[in-house]
C-alpha cells in the first residue's frame, strides 16, 4: 500500500519511493498535461513534482491519500511553472507556437471510426478543437473539478479531498464547467448535417 511504501521511504528505502514514482507517474504526467498544455515541459514539471514530493514527505501525515496529497504538489508546481513562462518571453514564445495539433484529442485514433469518412473526420477535429477551447476558457476551479471527475474518474468525495471544498461545492463546479462547455459545443453539433454524436 501507499503507506506502508511511504513509511519504508522514510525509513531509508529508496526503491519504495521509486514504486511510488512509478505507479503514478503516468496519472500526474496526464494531469500536467492538461493544465500546461506544452509537450515539452510535462517531464520536467513531473520530475520536479516527485522532487518537491520526495523532500516534504516527512510532513506527509497521512489524513489524506497519497495520491491526493501528490496531486496538490503537481498542481502547485505546475502553477509555477506557468508563472515563469509569463515572465520569461523565450517560453511564451514557445509554447503559443505550439499547434494544437499536437494535442492527443487531435489524433486520427481518438476520433470516430464508423462511417469514417473527411466530413465526419473534420467534423469530429471541430467538435475535439471546441471541446478543448471550452475547457481552456474555464476557470481554474471548474476545470479541475470536471478533469478529476471525468478524466482521472475520481469520485465527488475524493475530489472534494483534494480541492478542500465540501462535496455540494464540488458538484456545483461540475454542473457548472459541464453546463459552460455544453453551451460552447452545442451549436456546433446541432449544425453537423445529420449526425448523431
Amino acid at each position: 500500500s501507499d503507506a506502508m511504501l511511504v513509511e519504508r521511504t522514510l525509513a531509508g528505502d529508496s526503491r519504495a519511493y521509486e514504486l511510488l514514482v512509478i505507479k503514478y507517474q503516468r496519472r500526474i504526467q496526464r494531469l500536467i498535461g492538461r493544465m500546461v498544455r506544452d509537450v515539452d515541459l510535462i517531464e520536467d514539471i513531473a520530475q520536479e513534482t516527485f522532487l518537491r514530493a520526495y523532500r516534504a514527505l516527512p510532513k506527509f501525515r497521512g489524513e489524506a491519500q497519497f495520491y491526493t496529497w501528490l496531486y496538490r504538489i503537481a498542481v502547485n508546481t505546475s502553477k509555477k511553472f506557468l508563472l515563469e513562462l509569463k515572465r520569461d518571453p523565450t517560453f511564451v514564445a514557445n509554447v503559443s507556437g505550439n499547434s494544437d495539433d499536437d494535442d492527443e484529442t487531435f489524433y486520427t485514433k481518438n476520433e470516430p471510426t464508423s462511417n469514417e469518412n473527411p466530413e465526419t473526420m473534420l467534423a469530429a477535429k471541430e467538435v475535439a478543437e471546441a471541446v478543448n477551447n471550452a475547457m481552456q476558457a474555464l476557470p481554474e476551479d471548474l476545470r479541475q473539478a470536471l478533469v478529476l471527475r471525468e478524466i482521472e474518474g475520481l469520485s465527488y468525495e475524493e475530489i472534494a479531498l483534494m480541492m478542500s471544498c465540501p462535496i455540494g461545492t464540488v458538484r456545483s463546479r461540475i454542473f457548472r464547467a459541464r453546463d459552460a462547455i455544453s453551451l460552447k459545443v452545442g451549436p456546433l453539433l446541432e449544425h453537423q448535417t445529420g449526425k448523431r454524436w
